[in-house]
């Protein structure tokens, strides 16, 4: 599980073999062989033996600004694995191997989109027709996608347009499928310009934050891009790796929405220029949002799904992932 420290004044330290938790008026703890990683989104207090405590556990200590956004991470000083597969990222750039990763991340993300459509259009008959054209929609998109040829530099733009396209039909459709009040239009980020992309800019946030663990676990450098290009402080590979994952977001915050549990309450309205000194208006996950949300997502993380034939937790399936990656990189 995420242990995540949300209440403004909170204080994290060791006791035992816990993590042991103060806020406000209440005080608990929890077993340090259940805690994959803490994320800290407010202001908060953290002892030097709960650092210590959790980095001797490989447990990173993740903070997060108030969009989900990772903007550090306390995490031991070893190389996941050996530096020959950092060459190989950087080497496999320049070839067409490296379209053929980058590719695949794509169709991956392609197919779990298929997959989240087909599973909503089965209880929403009055929908059917319209999340049917989407899927072949995304299926067009997914056909391009295995058909390019060449290397990354050569067919980049290429790929992003097809990404481009085929999320526009995915977030329509999703649209579709939200109680009427919070129907939108389009992806928004940070800030998010509607209660959905809000909640689910959040969310993806806290997925980065377990791509970018795995990477570093499997050896593989976040910074060393292929798709996404490599910017100054752009962890450009977990930007790549994330699209197989992002369905892992998407499905729990589609049912909070689509159970009615969520409320008009959980958002916070915030001012912010556009263009030309506009004023418009954006929409924030408030704690009581983020409760629900982390809620749902560890509840995701931990059921058990089918990968490669075995049973495992849906959180590990990230990292089986990374390890696949960096060992066909120096294979």
């Amino acid at each position: 599980m995420q242990l995540v420290i949300n209440t403004y004044g909170s204080y994290l330290r060791k006791k035992g073999n816990c993590f042991l938790v103060r806020k406000e008026d209440k005080v608990f703890e929890v077993s340090v062989n259940k805690v994959d990683s803490v994320l800290i989104t407010t202001a908060a207090y953290i002892s030097t033996d709960a650092i210590k405590f959790a980095v001797d556990n490989n447990i990173d200590i993740v903070f997060l600004d108030s969009y989900g956004d990772p903007y550090g991470r306390v995490w031991h000083p070893k190389l996941g694995s050996t530096t020959l597969i950092r060459r190989r990222q950087l080497e496999l750039y320049d070839k067409e191997e490296g379209l053929k990763l980058a590719k695949k991340w794509g169709i991956q993300k392609f197919d779990n989109q298929i997959e989240l459509l087909k599973r909503l259009k089965k209880t929403r008959a009055e929908k059917k027709d319209e999340l049917e054209r989407s899927i072949d929609e995304i299926g067009q998109s997914k056909e391009r996608m295995k058909g390019l040829k060449g290397t990354i530099e050569e067919r980049r733009q290429t790929m992003l347009g097809i990404e481009g396209m085929a999320s526009r039909t995915y977030f329509e459709a999703l649209s579709l499928t939200m109680p009427e009040k919070f129907k939108f239009k389009g992806r928004s980020r940070n800030p998010a310009t509607d209660e959905f992309n809000a909640m689910l800019n959040y969310g993806y946030g806290v997925l980065y934050s377990r791509v970018e663990k795995a990477c570093i676990i499997a050896g593989l450098d976040p910074y060393i891009g292929f798709l996404h290009t490599d910017n100054y402080n752009k962890k450009s590979l977990v930007f790549d790796i994330i699209e197989m994952f992002r369905a892992f977001v998407d499905e729990p915050v589609v049912h909070l929405f689509s159970k009615r549990k969520v409320k008009e309450e959980y958002f916070d309205k915030t001012n912010f220029l556009k263009k030309f000194d506009q004023k418009s208006f954006g929409v924030s996950l408030n704690k009581e949002g983020k409760a629900v949300l982390i809620e749902a997502l560890n509840e995701t993380f931990e059921k058990t799904i089918k990968y490669r034939g075995r049973n495992i937790k849906t959180k590990n399936v990230i990292q089986f992932e990374c390890h696949r990656i960096a060992n066909k990189l120096i294979k």
